[in-house]
């Protein structure tokens, strides 16, 4: 039996993450011919994911400079992907989300003639400016794709009220909770693997712990400054918290976060973390306040409040369901907005005991069914 070959492109740390069990479930599943196309856009917290994963790349364009800007990261896509696909041919080429190289491959793909399936189609802000490049990259991708996998029916109704036929549009759940499930259970089931994480951090206590991570584009600048100062006060009013920020990379985020915060005694900043120790740290924590797309929906799967640190969000399921609780950057609202989390107990438990809406683990299954009946050869 012909298989049908399908190609797989990403390149950051949370499309790895997401795209990884789709590709383990994939190489499985005899009907398909799976290759896998890393751009490097992120490189070592890419590595990271493909590694705890196993999973081995066949194409990798390592395209990761300093200084790069969003436009070298589309040009090198676009020339490296087009090279790939002028010498393989594919039934079909796989992009996730919403970064610049989403946007990239997915155009390149089209380029060719080839059928895209978006994997996490339909979310948005419906402003073109917030997230920056975000929206921009997912709604590119979404023109140009042939299969829109919605995490959610609101993602659906999103594209369908933007033309896209009903028939290619498929709501499957979000692949983050089927790689959060796997990761969880491991974790659970392993008592090695917790003695191992557990010496990792050694300076937790029995203090409630409150996980932060920052790292948008839209927040640099004043408002990551105002972020600090709003945990500097938080941290200084609750000696009873203690407070993880594993801190990103980026010189924007790094200069603000060690001038205001490295000499709070509770505070903990640390490195940014692979995959398994950060939902170890999400596990363990109290409340999540972050700017990340990803731990709003992860959170809720392990019961956990969300103060996203954004004016809006692309993901208004959780809004709703009452998981998450939008802050902005403004330090004063999210020492508020945390310190009631902390002292009202019911509203705590309203947040925590919340459904989450982003999915049950099982929408790999679904979308290779969608690609299996869809794909013609």
């Amino acid at each position: 039996m012909k298989k049908k070959k399908i190609l797989f492109v990403f390149g950051t740390r949370p499309e790895a993450i997401k795209m990884a069990p789709l590709v383990l479930k994939a190489q499985e599943n005899p009907v398909f011919d799976v290759k896998v196309c890393v751009t490097g856009q992120h490189r070592e917290m890419l590595d990271q994911v493909l590694n705890i994963f196993n999973i081995k790349t066949d194409f990798d364009l390592n395209l990761m400079k300093p200084n790069q800007t969003l436009n070298n990261v589309t040009v090198d896509v676009v020339s490296g992907l087009d090279k790939i696909l002028k010498n393989e041919s594919f039934h079909c080429v796989l992009v996730h989300g919403d970064t610049s190289t989403t946007m990239a491959s997915s155009m390149t793909a089209f380029h060719s003639k080839i059928p895209v399936a978006h994997i996490e189609a339909g979310l948005r802000t419906h402003n073109i400016n917030s997230p920056w490049p975000e929206e921009m990259n997912r709604r590119v991708a979404g023109l140009v794709s042939t299969w829109h996998f919605a995490p959610t029916q609101k993602s659906a109704e999103n594209l369908i009220r933007e033309g896209v036929s009903t028939d290619k549009v498929f709501v499957t759940g979000n692949t983050v909770i089927d790689a959060l499930s796997m990761i969880s259970t491991r974790i659970d089931k392993s008592s090695e693997l917790k003695d191992e994480l557990q010496s990792s951090f050694k300076f937790l206590d029995n203090r409630k712990i409150i996980l932060v991570t920052g790292h948008r584009r839209e927040n640099f600048g004043d408002s990551f400054l105002s972020i600090c100062k709003g945990l500097k006060k938080l941290a200084l009013s609750n000696e009873n918290i203690q407070i993880v920020y594993p801190v990103h990379l980026n010189p924007n985020v790094q200069k603000p976060v060690n001038e205001i915060l490295s000499d709070v005694s509770n505070i903990f900043l640390i490195d940014p973390q692979e995959y398994i120790p950060f939902i170890y740290l999400m596990k363990k924590s109290f409340m999540i306040i972050t700017d990340s797309g990803g731990v709003q929906e992860e959170a809720p799967s392990l019961g956990k409040p969300v103060l996203v640190m954004r004016s809006t969000t692309e993901r208004p399921e959780a809004l709703e369901a009452g998981t998450v609780k939008l802050v902005g950057s403004d330090g004063e609202r999210i020492f508020k907005e945390a310190t009631s989390l902390l002292d009202n107990q019911d509203e705590y438990n309203k947040m925590k005991m919340t459904t989450n809406p982003y999915g049950d683990g099982l929408a790999c299954d679904r979308i290779l069914e969608v690609l299996n009946n869809e794909i013609r050869i």
